[in-house]
């Protein structure tokens, strides 16, 4: 699974940030979970999730300024 495209991500609306940010914390919780239960999963996928996350708040961020 390759790192989603930062213009891919800077494209999507105010809301659907929102939800997309909400939904990647969840998987990432998940994961966890998954981790700490010690049932099988693929520990390379944090990396993509945080980094994801870490994206679309600075997004989020960013519209937020710019409305301001």
């Amino acid at each position: 699974m390759a790192f989603a495209s930062y213009g891919d991500l800077k494209k999507l609306e105010l809301e659907n940030v929102s939800i997309e940010i909400l939904s990647t914390k969840k998987e990432l919780f998940e994961l966890r979970l998954k981790k700490a239960t010690r049932q099988s999963f693929k520990p390379h996928l944090f990396k993509h999730h945080k980094r994801k996350v870490a994206q679309l708040l600075t997004i989020e961020s960013e519209r937020k300024q710019t409305i301001k």
